[in-house]
């Protein structure tokens, strides 16, 4: 099982939006040091609306080659299109990911029937394993627990992202599915929590910044130890609320390029934060300790 803490990784860009490769391989070699458990490529996070599927497949290629086999990479492979996803689905798998992670079809509001079949349909197609993405607060489409439990009786879906920020559902999860299906958090401001409650880690934007801490974090929580993980934690609080002050990855790719890991290249209709924004996060990252 891919545990702890779980990056999902920037996608670097030149000013003009162009792809900035140089700038991928530093980000994974700084997570590789910095002790980040596992690499999300392309997800939300990654700007995956905006890559074309060349782009999208190439990035995914790219951070495999540059990771070698030392932490596992997950490709964001999902789509509101099952044709669609079931395709990057097996690109990433000739590209050598250890796993997928499929957010809920977004705009089109499937049933959750509709989710069930659109993700029996991908698992059933192509044999590498795939982790379930819920985020209702982006996709206007939620996956019930009741609907996670069906799927999780698939021999190839063997986790989910679960991000609503809802703490009661790790429980209700949990028991349908059982403690061989892995839970992840997608939402930082909980995940300490939700790892203290038996969750099995986070898929996290924080860590993009601060990935030692993330990672310390919960390993602590993992471990039970909720005075060490909520210690961790109080430092990372600030950057858990403004790093989304705006849409994500707005914040944070301006929050890795002040760091100077990468330049600041974003694509429309993202646009770079604005500069009223500046200080709230810059005081969050001294306070992580990311920044003097």
């Amino acid at each position: 099982m891919i545990q702890g803490s779980i990056v999902a990784l920037v996608t670097p860009m030149h000013n003009d939006g162009a792809l900035d490769y140089e700038s991928l391989h530093r980000l994974v070699e700084f997570h590789i040091e910095q002790g980040t458990d596992a690499l999300v490529a392309v997800g939300t996070t990654g700007e995956s609306a905006t890559l074309n599927e060349i782009e999208h497949c190439d990035v995914i290629k790219a951070v495999v080659k540059i990771v070698q086999g030392r932490i596992p990479v997950i490709a964001g492979t999902g789509a509101n299109s099952t044709t669609e996803a079931i395709t990057l689905t097996q690109r990433a798998k000739e590209a050598g990911a250890d796993a997928c992670l499929l957010v809920t079809p977004y705009y089109n509001k499937p049933t959750q029937e509709g989710l069930y079949l659109h993700y029996r349909a991908i698992a059933e197609t192509v044999a590498i394993p795939q982790i379930l993405y819920n985020v209702p607060g982006r996709t206007a489409c939620d996956m019930l627990p009741e609907t996670i439990g069906r799927l999780a009786k698939i021999a190839n879906i063997i986790g989910v992202k679960e991000a609503t920020g809802d703490l009661s559902r790790v429980k209700k999860i949990r028991d349908l599915c059982g403690d061989d299906f892995a839970l992840y958090t997608g939402d930082d401001a909980t995940s300490c929590e939700f790892c203290l409650l038996g969750g099995n880690g986070t898929i996290t934007v924080t860590g993009n910044v601060a990935p030692k801490l993330v990672h310390e974090m919960i390993v602590a929580a993992m471990a039970g130890d909720r005075v060490t993980a909520e210690a961790i934690d109080a430092k990372l609080t600030r950057l858990h609320k403004y790093l989304f002050i705006q849409s994500n990855p707005i914040p944070v790719k301006w929050a890795v390029a002040e760091m100077g890991l990468m330049a600041r290249g974003i694509r429309l209709p993202l646009t770079w934060l604005t500069a009223d924004c500046f200080d709230a996060v810059r005081a969050a990252m001294q306070e992580a300790g990311v920044i003097s």
